[in-house]
C-alpha cells in the first residue's frame, strides 16, 4: 500500500476540468517529482491531493484512507503540508515568529531548524527582508513543523539560483529517509531533479504523459527536457463527465 495513492482524478475550476484520468503515487520515504511544461496540469493535481480545487472523478487515499471529500484543513490533518509556488508565507513576521505558529502545541519546532541551520542566524528578520532561498527555506521548515507524512512542494526553484536550488534537494532526500517522510515536488530543473528524485512523472496537456524510475529516465533527459520546456497547447475545455457534479473539497 502506497502511502498516496491518485486514481483517474479529474479535476479543474468552475465546472471545467484542466487534469484528467490522472493517476500517481508516492511511497513512504520516497522522492517523487512531476515534471511537464507550463499549463501542463502540475500545480492543479497539486491543488486537487491538496483539497484546494474541485473534483469531479477518481480517488486520492492517504496510508489507505480515502480523502476524496475531506476538506483542506482536514487533509492537512491527516498529514498533507503543501508548500504552494508563492510560499505564502506573512511578509511582516519574523522567523522565529513563522515557525512558532507553525509549531502551535504540538512540540517544540526546533528540531525543524537542524536541517535548515541557516534560519537559527535569521530568527529575528522579517519575511519581508529574506532572500528568496532564505524564503524557500522557512517555507519548507514551516510545512515540516507539523510533521508531515507528505509533504507536497510546487515549484521549489522557482526564481532561485541553480546553486540554491542543488543545496534544497539533499535537505529533502534527508528529510523523507529520516522522517519516513513521502515528498512530491512540481520542479522545473530537470536535470537537478533526475540525480535527486526516487520517480518521475511527466505531465502534458492535462494527463500523465510518462512515468518512470529517475535511472529510467535519465537516458531520455533530452526528450523529457524538450517536452518540458516545448510550448504546450492548452487543452480545450471539457465538461464535467456525465451524471456528475463538481465537488469543492474545501466545502
Amino acid at each position: 500500500m502506497s502511502l498516496l495513492e491518485v486514481e483517474r482524478l479529474t479535476a479543474g475550476y468552475a465546472a471545467v476540468p484542466v487534469v484528467r484520468d490522472v493517476g500517481l503515487s508516492v511511497e513512504r520515504g520516497e522522492l517523487v517529482a512531476l515534471l511537464g511544461a507550463n499549463g501542463a496540469g502540475k500545480t492543479t493535481t497539486l491543488l486537487a491531493i491538496s483539497g484546494l480545487v474541485s473534483t469531479y472523478s477518481g480517488e486520492i487515499r492517504l496510508a489507505g484512507a480515502s480523502i476524496s471529500g475531506l476538506a483542506p484543513a482536514r487533509r492537512a490533518r491527516a498529514g498533507i503540508q503543501h508548500v504552494p509556488e508563492d510560499r505564502s508565507l506573512f511578509p511582516s513576521l519574523t522567523v522565529d515568529e513563522t515557525i512558532r505558529l507553525a509549531g502551535g502545541t504540538r512540540r517544540s519546532p526546533e528540531w525543524v531548524l537542524e536541517y535548515f541551520p541557516a534560519l537559527r542566524e535569521l530568527g529575528g528578520r522579517r519575511v519581508a527582508a529574506l532572500s528568496g532561498g532564505e524564503q524557500q527555506m522557512l517555507a519548507l521548515a514551516r510545512a515540516l513543523c507539523r510533521d508531515p507524512s507528505l509533504l507536497i512542494v510546487d515549484e521549489m526553484s522557482l526564481g532561485l539560483a541553480p546553486l540554491v536550488v542543488n543545496a534544497f534537494f539533499p535537505v529533502l532526500r534527508r528529510i523523507a529517509a529520516e522522517r519516513e517522510c513521502g515528498v512530491l515536488i512540481v520542479e522545473q530543473h530537470v536535470h537537478v531533479a533526475l540525480r535527486w528524485v526516487d520517480r518521475v512523472y511527466v505531465m502534458a496537456g492535462g494527463t500523465m504523459a510518462a512515468s518512470g524510475t529517475a535511472d529510467e529516465m535519465r537516458p531520455k533527459v533530452d526528450e523529457l527536457t524538450s517536452a518540458y520546456l516545448g510550448e504546450q497547447t492548452a487543452p480545450s475545455p471539457v465538461p464535467a463527465p456525465a451524471g456528475t457534479h463538481a465537488v469543492d473539497s474545501g466545502s
